[in-house]
């Protein structure tokens, strides 16, 4: 696991952008519980730092598609899945496995 950031940079409900392994990662937090996934959609590419999150999901900004935080899924579109990557919480500090 590798430590990306503090839980106080990434409010209720926002997102940070973090850089791991030279590959972008979106870090959402949903009521205290943080998720990570890749920050590009498989649809098109759009970066999904500029997308609307909801309890659950999150919707891409080019076009509504939604992915499930926790395991990426579309349930719209399920031959797109989106990366999503596992979080551990240690203290303050935000570790994600990027592999």
């Amino acid at each position: 696991m590798t430590p990306v950031a503090k839980v106080g940079e990434v409010p209720n409900f926002g997102k940070k952008v973090v850089s791991v392994s030279d590959r972008e990662i979106l870090l959402v937090n949903v009521k205290g519980t943080i998720f990570a996934c890749e920050n590009e959609c498989p649809h098109q590419g759009s970066p999904m730092n500029a997308a609307v999150v909801k309890e659950g999901y999150i919707a891409c900004p080019r076009h509504g598609y939604r992915f499930n935080l926790a395991d990426g899924g579309c349930a719209d579109h399920p031959d797109l899945t989106l990366k999503t990557f596992p979080v551990q919480i240690s203290g303050d500090d935000i570790l994600i496995d990027p592999a």
